[in-house]
């Protein structure tokens, strides 16, 4: 099936904002502790690309940060600094809050902080950074062929359409999206969901925790 020379145009330029979309190397994370105001400054000045507007949206703000640690996100500050350690969690935050409820992140991100933040041997949280977007190029090109495809084949429907066969097109294209989002949504809960289930198994006795009595009220 061909598309127009237009639409051809918007798959050009939706591919290419793929490779615009960098994350951050745990190489260029300051070693320094840094104090809040020098941490929201780092935060957007390295991840203001993947925002939808670069110029008016906040990456982190005190609130925000301070939000996580209250919510045991984020381990607390030393003395109102906070180290490279917590610039690598309050990353995976940022990613986690636009698909994860506060409570899910909780439980996914609880297990790494209590054994691997400040971890004098062994693994630490870097090397898990590390290795978790060691995985981003390769699946980069898994998305990008992904997203192609359905381009392509949503913007082949609707030839009959004698007009708004564009708009048509594109809402065809966000469906599959929006599909594609739904299911891998619910993926992530089933997975959330069996992680809470081994945890409760392994310490049976355990008293719940902030985490479960606010789950619970």
């Amino acid at each position: 099936m061909t598309i127009s020379d237009k639409n051809e145009d918007l798959l050009k330029s939706i591919l290419a904002s793929f490779d615009r979309i960098k994350h951050v190397d745990s190489k260029d994370l300051p070693d320094i502790d840094l104090y809040m105001d020098q941490v929201t400054s780092f935060m957007d000045s390295r991840m203001k690309p993947t925002t939808r507007h670069p110029e008016t949206d906040k990456i982190l703000t005190k609130t925000m940060i301070n939000n996580y640690a209250k919510n045991d996100l984020l381990p607390p500050p030393v003395k109102k600094k906070y180290s490279k350690e917590h610039m690598l969690v309050l990353i995976f935050i940022y990613y986690f809050k636009n698909v994860m409820s506060i409570v899910d992140i909780q439980e996914i991100l609880g297990p790494i902080t209590e054994q691997y933040f400040d971890a004098h041997e062994g693994m630490s949280l870097t090397d898990i950074y590390d290795e978790v977007f060691s995985l981003r190029d390769e699946e980069v090109e898994l998305l990008k062929s992904s997203v192609e495809s359905c381009f392509r084949y949503s913007h082949g429907l609707f030839e009959q359409a004698d007009k708004d066969r564009d708009f048509l097109q594109h809402f065809a294209f966000i469906c599959m999206l929006c599909l594609d989002v739904y299911t891998k949504k619910l993926l992530i809960e089933k997975l959330v969901d069996q992680i809470r289930e081994e945890a409760k198994e392994k310490e049976p006795d355990k008293k719940p925790d902030r985490r479960d009595r606010k789950r619970g009220e």
